[in-house]
């Protein structure tokens, strides 16, 4: 494993989390990597490499079409194990399998609370908003036994840094509190990514995931404690989960969870995510591999014209069913809570169904 490859004074200018606050150099050493396996049904086959990170606030490259500057991944790798995902590509700069080892081979930056509490205190750091769940998702299902994301919420909230969260997990619900509190002194967003509700297409593409139905669940019990959440309708799978029907029974149940916003985003294939991807469709859906190589003939992303008819189709739904104007889980504070909190759930996230 290529572990030195980020931990040198130089960095990957194409790795989204090479890039650091000024002045800090490499992620992690080499000689800071512990190896685990846990013989629990949740995590049998999945190895565990626990790294001291050296900097966990990581600068989003200028090139990116993220709407944001600054993230947080305390994960590296993800057992939700999404064919499309787009992070596939980062774990070849450690030398790891693009595919099944990005699935079952998972960094975990063990540190992540602490160094994150020490970098918001630098003189350096300006208070700039912060992503997180955006290459990887924070809330996987390592995250219930590592326990990363309560130090680090508490951390921005000690700070008032506004920050948002996108994730496909239900194991938030076990730091509502904490998120109320950070939304008592500073601008939180929260969204939920559900992009079909189709039954045979979630198990087929995100088999590591809770279903579209407990993902809504999420968005309820937030919207229900004073907690905005929004849905990052993702992916909507090009002849798959785009027909018309499709988009509209997602649209509906996104409306019923009382979600505060809808945002589509059509199925991009960056390099990494392209190869395993096509895999899996010459195997499960053979008919419509010529139809995704025109369809994807100029990049990473589907023609500008299909993109637009989905969010207008999307958009037309969100009105019909009364959401609000489409935006990610849009940043706002709450008041102070004035009833009970409920309980922390259990095992929440390794509940599929």
């Amino acid at each position: 494993m290529r572990w030195d490859n980020l931990a040198e004074n130089g960095r990957n200018a194409t790795d989204p989390e090479s890039a650091t606050l000024p002045g800090d150099i490499a992620l992690f050493g080499t000689d800071a990597v512990t190896t685990r396996t846990f013989d629990t049904p949740e995590f049998r086959g999945i190895t565990f490499h626990e790294v001291r990170a050296r900097s966990i606030l990581n600068r989003v490259p200028g090139a990116s079409r993220m709407p944001f500057e600054w993230t947080v991944n305390p994960y590296r790798g993800c057992t939700h194990a999404c064919v499309y995902c787009f992070a596939r590509k980062t774990h070849s700069y450690l030398d790891l399998d693009t595919g099944l080892g990005f699935d079952s081979q998972i960094v975990v930056k063990v540190n992540a609370p602490e160094l994150l509490r020490r970098q918001l205190a630098s003189r350096r750091w300006q208070g700039a908003h912060i992503a997180m769940g955006t290459n990887v998702d924070c809330y996987q299902r390592a995250e219930g036994r590592y326990r990363l994301m309560p130090g680090i919420i508490g951390a921005l909230r000690d700070h008032a840094n506004p920050f948002s969260i996108l994730t496909k997990g239900t194991l938030i619900l076990r730091d509502l509190e904490l998120l109320r509190q950070a939304a008592e002194v500073t601008d939180v967003g929260i969204s939920v990514s559900v992009g079909f509700t189709d039954p045979g297409l979630w198990r087929s593409v995100e088999p590591g995931t809770p279903s579209p139905e407990r993902r809504l669940d999420v968005v309820r019990a937030l919207t229900e404690h004073g907690i905005g959440c929004g849905v990052l309708m993702a992916p909507v799978v090009p002849f798959l989960g785009d027909h018309p029907d499709q988009l509209r029974a997602t649209v509906r149940a996104i409306a019923s969870a009382g979600a505060t916003s809808v945002t589509p985003l059509v199925l991009h294939l960056r390099p990494g995510a392209r190869e395993w991807f096509m895999a899996w469709l010459a195997r499960e859906h053979p008919h419509l591999v010529r139809r995704y190589e025109r369809l994807y003939a100029e990049g990473a992303y589907a023609p500008k014209w299909y993109q637009r008819r989905i969010t207008r189709h999307v958009h037309e739904l969100a009105t019909e069913f009364g959401i609000g104007p489409a935006q990610r889980g849009t940043p706002r504070r709450i008041p102070p809570a004035t009833g009970p909190v409920p309980a922390e759930p259990a095992a929440t996230q390794l509940s599929l169904l």
